[in-house]
């Protein structure tokens, strides 16, 4: 039975099925770094850099998470911390991939959706490599008690992001998966940026770091930094409000985003960012998938979607959100949006000077121009699900609010 753990799935088998087509067993694996051999001339050749293999041969590797003391190995984090962690996150990654209004019971789903999240990227090879570089050690036993020590680390700047649940059911082609499933993107740190070398990703405290997490074929989940979405103007490499990461935080279910359905166009972007950030493999349900670079361009990096392309729909989210709590023992407590305490230098501090009502409104009539009276992505309100489409004063409404011209405040060093 011991056998049963030593070949480790870094990224699991049921995670790698939901993005098969219906009765498919194998897929299309992509070895983006294929062995390189010369013959007896001297010629450059390269292994079959493409394989259809089982969810039993992708995404895995000898003794990933094994431990040795004393010579005796230990197989428990496989068999049992993950074994928990991917029990519960199966079920969650379910939850938010149906997710719809009127809302099901979320029971604990969020809690097991972060903390896959947060194990799903740092278990894979890429990112045991980024927590290598980190605690600076490369002894096994080590870096995998950091890996324990560390799995809950995003979780309050997931919280506190703008939730958006994307759909790519109208288009031919369907979502990648790859070796680091849960992916950064910051559109001014494009494949070659000197943060996205060897293992390292954007940090996700930047103000302008979008985190992408595939859910299936159709569906995608994409958290977007609050500040950023109120501020998309600035750099998008300066650190968000209260850039934690670890902390309390408060989730807000009836602000998640749905029913935004991608273009063709827009789906290849992703599974660009997607295939950019990978480590080694991305495997697809058919072949031609995997090639999105040649309908899209990294020299278009930072204009994705007219520079916009993970952004949620502005148009919902609101200024302010002081957080107050009640208990039963009669404590209360309360917080800003971005988890801070009344007694910390910074509470409140974007509601205090405007700025953050001044350039979210900018921005909300700047994303009217652009994409017109139609949500790019709708929430709960008063009244059950708010309209697809705003009527026209309110759109009219939301253009007054630009100021100067769209092109000359959306330019990006």
């Amino acid at each position: 039975m011991a056998s049963d753990y030593t070949r480790h799935h870094y990224v699991p088998q049921w995670y790698q099925k939901k993005f098969m087509l219906p009765g498919q067993t194998e897929y299309a694996y992509l070895n983006l770094f294929p062995d390189e051999h010369r013959d007896a001339k001297g010629q450059k050749h390269y292994s079959n850099a493409i394989r259809k293999q089982g969810t039993s041969k992708c995404f895995v590797q000898d003794d990933l998470y094994t431990t040795v003391f004393n010579e005796i190995e230990n197989k428990d984090i496989e068999k049992i911390f993950f074994g928990d962690i991917d029990r519960l996150g199966r079920d969650a990654i379910r939850y938010f991939e149906d997710f719809s209004y009127p809302m099901k019971d979320y029971k604990n789903y969020l809690d097991e959706m972060l903390t896959y999240m947060s194990a799903q990227k740092l278990r894979t090879p890429k990112g045991l490599d980024w927590l290598e570089s980190e605690v600076r050690s490369e002894d096994q036993n080590l870096l995998l008690r950091a890996m324990l020590h560390y799995t809950n680390m995003y979780s309050a700047l997931w919280v506190e992001a703008v939730w958006q649940i994307a759909d790519a059911s109208e288009s031919d082609t369907k979502f990648i998966v790859s070796d680091h499933p849960v992916t950064i993107y910051n559109r001014q740190c494009g494949p070659r940026h000197n943060l996205c070398r060897g293992a390292n990703d954007p940090e996700l405290f930047l103000d302008g770091s979008h985190t992408i997490f595939p859910l299936s074929l159709n569906k995608i989940l994409i958290l977007t930094n609050l500040s950023w979405v109120r501020n998309p103007y600035g750099s998008s490499l300066a650190k968000r409000p209260n850039s934690r990461q670890f902390g309390d935080a408060i989730f807000k279910f009836l602000d998640i985003q749905v029913l935004r359905h991608m273009s063709e166009n827009e789906v290849r972007q992703v599974n660009f960012v997607i295939k950019s950030r990978a480590y080694e493999y991305i495997a697809a349900a058919k072949e031609e998938w995997l090639y999105p670079e040649k309908y899209v361009s990294k020299s278009d990096w930072h204009q994705f979607g007219k520079g916009y392309l993970f952004m949620p729909d502005p148009r919902p989210v609101h200024a302010g959100g002081e957080i107050f709590m009640g208990f039963r023992d009669g404590r209360t407590a309360k917080f800003d949006e971005f988890g801070r305490r009344p007694w910390e230098r910074d509470y409140k501090k974007e509601s205090k000077d405007g700025a953050d009502f001044n350039s979210l409104y900018r921005f909300k009539g700047d994303f009217a121009y652009l994409f017109g009276p139609k949500r790019r992505g709708r929430i709960s309100g008063p009244n059950g699900l708010e309209d697809e489409v705003d009527d026209e004063n309110y759109h009219n409404h939301m253009l007054s609010y630009r100021k100067t011209k769209f092109k000359d405040r959306h330019r990006e060093s």
